[in-house]
């Protein structure tokens, strides 16, 4: 009897034992593997106890009968063996049974207390238990566990960090520490109140961008007003300098002013309703002149001149405002022209040639007479030539581009020849030309 009981206290720390190492633990589902004693049941997936007192063959020896537990088994006389050590029990070892005869020790796992009762024996609290440093002892009813703590789990009796950070546990940024993990997020995010998640962080509400400001996931844009780009920064706008885009944004001169620009025109312009161009300013309509009541005003591109009456200088003498006369009965007017009409008129600056620019004509015709037109005077440097366009009328006109200002006084005649009665003479138009300075 003494040989069994003491068989018998064998088995019960050879169980306990066996039950420390082959306890069951978490892990994912994903790895589908699981420590021994267990098998992976794929349609509950999850680890289920293996029954190893039905799968081996012959567990137990000689009078000994196989009690499984979960995670392993437990060989136990036969004679000791009660209803409490049924199959499929927890984890915890099963209240023993006590013998009739109190003097009887209690068995492995319990103590015997003041009042004659086992009680369990807390080996976690004792240091008596033999789990691995890595792990932490869990007292249970007649024995203890060795588990891991959260953020671990048991992989070959030791107790290993879990990767949180290989499952997806942070929205964007994981880094794995021993037995927890921590959340982060890129820049432009804001990490929530869960510490898992990220939020979008709007910059435009601090006003980064010296004008508009464009919020984006993540980040933000900055934009810039009409006239304006970029900065190399991002942020800040500088301002363009149209007038340097090229040289026909205004006829006369370009300004440029912040994000835009403006023309202007010289005096005696103003600028038109295009903002671009150059329109003459008319003076003599306008009474923005300078000339008296005796004077006449007349106008031209960029300007104006006030002229004088006219004076006919002997023997000439005036046949109307602008005509004087030399009669043909005076004497001295024989090699004179009969008579000169003064003309007056504009022309622009560097004006493309050829150029018609005036026409004479005959305004009375002879039976049998023929007329010539030629310039007379003023035609020094070969900017004119007349051409003739039919019997009674000739062009003036421009050969060559002028500069101005300038101020031209030509003298075109009409030779009037008359060969049946033997008549020659002339007319002399004298036509004052004004060159503005512009060319427009």
């Amino acid at each position: 009897l003494v040989f069994v009981f003491l068989l018998f206290q064998f088995l019960i720390k050879l169980h306990k034992l066996l039950f420390i190492y082959c306890i069951d633990y978490i892990i994912p589902v994903s790895l589908q593997t699981c420590t021994d004693g267990f098998t992976y049941d794929r349609r509950a997936r999850q680890c289920i106890d293996i029954d190893e007192c039905r799968t081996l063959p012959d567990p137990c020896r000689g009078d000994m009968q196989c009690v499984n537990q979960n995670g392993g088994y437990l060989c136990i006389p036969r004679g000791l063996y009660s209803q409490s050590y049924a199959r499929n029990s927890p984890r915890s070892y099963p209240e023993p049974s006590y013998p009739e005869d109190r003097s009887t020790p209690c068995i492995l796992g319990y103590t015997l207390g003041a009042d004659g009762t086992c009680v369990d024996v807390d080996e976690c609290e004792a240091e008596s238990h033999q789990c691995n440093p890595t792990q932490v002892c869990i007292n249970t009813a007649g024995g203890y566990t060795c588990s891991c703590t959260e953020g671990y789990w048991l992989v070959g009796g030791q107790c290993q960090d879990i990767d949180e950070c290989r499952y997806g546990y942070c929205q964007q940024l994981c880094a794995n520490v021993p037995g927890s993990y921590s959340c982060s997020c890129s820049p432009g995010f804001l990490l929530n109140s869960d510490s898992r998640t990220c939020q979008d962080v709007d910059e435009c509400e601090t006003n980064p961008c010296s004008h508009g400001c464009l919020n984006t996931y993540g980040s933000f844009m900055c934009t810039c007003d009409e006239g304006f780009e970029l900065a190399s920064d991002g942020t800040t706008c500088n301002d363009l300098d149209e007038c340097s885009f090229s040289d026909f944004l205004c006829q006369h001169t370009c300004v440029n002013t912040p994000g835009s620009f403006s023309c202007i025109c010289p005096s005696g312009y103003y600028v038109y309703e295009d903002g671009r161009s150059c329109e003459d300013l008319n003076e003599c309509e306008s009474g923005n002149n300078t000339c008296t009541t005796a004077q006449v005003c007349f106008n031209f591109q960029g300007g104006y001149t006030c002229l004088d009456p006219l004076r006919c200088d002997p023997p000439y003498i005036e046949l109307s405002e602008n005509q004087c006369m030399c009669s043909a009965e005076n004497p001295a007017c024989r090699e004179r022209p009969f008579t000169i009409l003064y003309r007056h008129m504009d022309l622009s600056s560097g004006r493309s040639v050829p150029a018609d620019i005036f026409q004479m004509q005959a305004t009375t015709r002879y039976p049998g007479a023929f007329y010539i037109f030629q310039i007379k005077s003023g035609n020094e440097g070969r900017e004119f030539y007349m051409r003739q366009t039919s019997n009674i009328s000739a062009t003036l006109v421009l050969s060559r581009p002028i500069k101005g200002p300038k101020t031209i006084v030509l003298d075109l005649e009409m030779v009037t020849v008359n060969n049946v009665i033997n008549f020659r003479g002339s007319s002399i138009i004298r036509l004052t030309i004004f060159v503005s300075e512009h060319p427009f």
